[in-house]
C-alpha cells in the first residue's frame, strides 16, 4: 500500500497547465512545507514536498490556493528520478495528490493572507450554509449530554 497524508502550507502559488487535444486535462504542480513534529537544533523546522494534481483537482488548486494556504492532502508517493543534461542521475520524490482540502478557518486564512472559499474542497464545491450560531464554514454539532454513547 502506498498512501501519504500530510498537512502543510503551500510554498509558492500553484502552476497549472492544460494538455493538448480535445480532452485538455489540467495538470497542477505546487509544493508544501510540512512542519516537523520534533525539532533538533541545527536541523530544518520543516520538510518540503513537490505535489502534482490532475483534472478537477488541478482546476480547484489553480482557482482557490495560493502561497501560504494551509491544506490537508492525501495521495501516493512516487519516485520521480531522471538524468539531467550533464548526465547526472537526479533522485526526487513527488506526491501525486488524490484528495485535497483546506485546513484552516476563514478567519485564520485571512489572517495569514491565504486563500479561502468557505470550507469547500474540490470534492465539495456546494457547501451548505452554516446553521445559526455556528461560525461560517463550520457546522454546529448538537450536544448529546452523554446519551446514546456506547461507553460510560
Amino acid at each position: 500500500m502506498n498512501k501519504v497524508i500530510m498537512m502543510g502550507r503551500l510554498t509558492r502559488d500553484p502552476e497549472t497547465r492544460y494538455g493538448q487535444g480535445a480532452t485538455g486535462v489540467a495538470v497542477g504542480n505546487f509544493s508544501i512545507a510540512v512542519d516537523r513534529r520534533f525539532k533538533r537544533e541545527g536541523e530544518p523546522d520543516a520538510d518540503f514536498f513537490d505535489c502534482t494534481v490532475f483534472g478537477k483537482q488541478a482546476e480547484f488548486v489553480e482557482k482557490y490556493l495560493k502561497k501560504g494556504t494551509k491544506v490537508v492532502l492525501d495521495g501516493r508517493l512516487q519516485n520521480d528520478n531522471y538524468t539531467n543534461k550533464e548526465g547526472q542521475k537526479v533522485y526526487r520524490n513527488r506526491i501525486y495528490v488524490e484528495n485535497i482540502e483546506f485546513a484552516e478557518s476563514k478567519a485564520a486564512a485571512e489572517g495569514s493572507g491565504a486563500a479561502y472559499n468557505g470550507g469547500q474542497s474540490y470534492q465539495n464545491s456546494q457547501a451548505a450554509p452554516a446553521p445559526s450560531g455556528a461560525p461560517e464554514g463550520f457546522m454546529e454539532i448538537p450536544s448529546m449530554d452523554g446519551e446514546g454513547l456506547p461507553f460510560g
